[in-house]
């Protein structure tokens, strides 16, 4: 049965994780409901998202190895530091050091009192409202190569929410980007693209300490969490190429309806002792 709720889970990562809805929400919540009725756990759910990424390296695969080819040019001289694409290296790299410092600091929080159902649903809510407005009021006029300095470190804040489940990474990142004005389409590249090294810092962090000191309380032993990982992949890839096209031409507030719709029913479900929190 591990197995089965292992690939239910994949697919709830692979489904949810680009959407800003929080994958780490959904897993949370949909464990309660498996068989096993178990957290799959901080661990789990970290490396399971390392299937994502690898969604994201090859959906972005030109973008991410022309950033990462100028990046090292200019360090060598051979390209100016004011490309554009040496500039988004930098940018990504300085965006992404609030998510790794809170996530060290906060590490015990984020694996206990952070997955409690309370805050998961309080943070569907409030945040789904934040992306209201901000998809509302945001100007939508800016494209990625006007990412500034100062904006490229307030995504990089609003990642770093993530970690408390129920914001989203990319709803967080989307939501800070449509408020400083850039357009639904950039403001979703640059949250996948941010996402990159934060998501397998975390994964292959969780990943060699899963495998060095083993949890054996843990709900999902290593060959179930790889199996969900690359189920993961293989969701999120499709996930992404559908993604960008429908924000091409819809607003984001089908989400927005469906994260207040989705807390207010945890609330009621906590409320009633339906589920644990």
């Amino acid at each position: 049965m591990n197995w089965i709720e292992a690939i239910i889970l994949g697919l709830v990562q692979g489904l949810t994780e680009f959407l800003p809805i929080s994958s780490s929400a959904h897993l949370r919540v949909v464990g309660e409901f498996l068989p096993g009725a178990a957290d799959p756990g901080a661990a789990f759910t970290a490396i399971t998202q390392i299937g994502t990424e690898l969604a994201v390296l090859l959906y972005f695969w030109r973008d991410i190895t022309h950033i990462i080819s100028q990046w090292f040019k200019a360090l060598v001289g051979k390209v100016p530091h004011s490309d554009p694409a040496v500039r988004m290296g930098w940018l990504i790299i300085v965006g992404s050091i609030p998510i790794g410092v809170l996530g060290l600091l906060f590490e015990e929080r984020i694996d206990t009192t952070f997955r409690s159902l309370w805050l998961v649903a309080t943070m569907l809510i409030v945040f789904g409202v934040f992306l209201a407005m901000a998809d509302t009021w945001g100007k939508q006029i800016k494209p990625l190569t006007k990412l500034s300095w100062r904006d490229g470190i307030l995504y990089g804040f609003a990642q770093a929410l993530a970690l408390i489940p129920g914001v989203s990474r990319s709803g967080g990142t989307i939501t800070m980007g449509l408020a400083l004005g850039y357009t639904r389409e950039a403001a979703a590249r640059y949250a996948f693209l941010l996402a990159v090294p934060a998501v397998f810092a975390s994964g292959f962090y969780k990943l060699g300490r899963s495998i060095a000191s083993p949890d054996p309380a843990a709900p999902y032993g290593m060959g179930e969490t790889m199996v969900a990982t690359l189920v993961a992949f293989l969701v999120g890839y499709a996930v992404i190429a559908w993604l960008m096209r429908f924000i091409s031409n819809n607003s984001f507030k089908i989400f927005v309806w469906y994260r207040i719709l989705l807390g207010a029913a945890l609330y009621i479900l906590l409320g009633l002792g339906v589920i644990s929190a």
